[in-house]
């Protein structure tokens, strides 16, 4: 059985090991990157389905980067995530293609039911 992969995309190291135990334990194979150029790079290589992304990321931001995502993977499922919410209006997050949008500090139980969401309906496209 394949793995589900999730990848985190935020410049702060010590959410990206927050966020790859939690979902570690939980049983999903997690990637990290520290920047939108990174995220691209892991994405040349390797499908992944589920990502929860930071916006505000040096150099692209996430915003930059949801579109950069969907014009090769038009079915991944996208999550914001924010620490600043008035930089980043949830219209904006939505024409860019996220699929949902989570302001910091969040609980991880409301992330882990999010990826669990997003897998279910990934799931549920390959059987249509």
């Amino acid at each position: 059985m394949n793995q589900d992969t999730i990848l985190v995309v935020d410049d702060e190291k010590a959410i990206l090991h927050m966020f790859s135990l939690a979902f570690s334990k939980k049983g999903y194979r997690v990637r990290s990157a520290e920047n939108a150029e990174e995220a691209l790079n892991i994405l040349k290589t390797e499908k992944i389905h589920v990502m929860f992304l930071d916006l505000d990321l040096p150099g692209m931001n996430g915003i930059e980067l949801c579109r950069a995502i969907r014009k090769d993977m038009p079915m991944a499922i996208l999550y914001a995530l924010t620490g600043y919410a008035s930089l980043f209006e949830l219209s904006d997050c939505r024409d860019a293609g996220f699929d949902d949008y989570y302001k910091k500090p969040v609980s991880m139980s409301v992330l882990l039911e999010s990826a669990k969401a997003g897998f279910e309906k990934i799931e549920r496209w390959r059987n249509v």
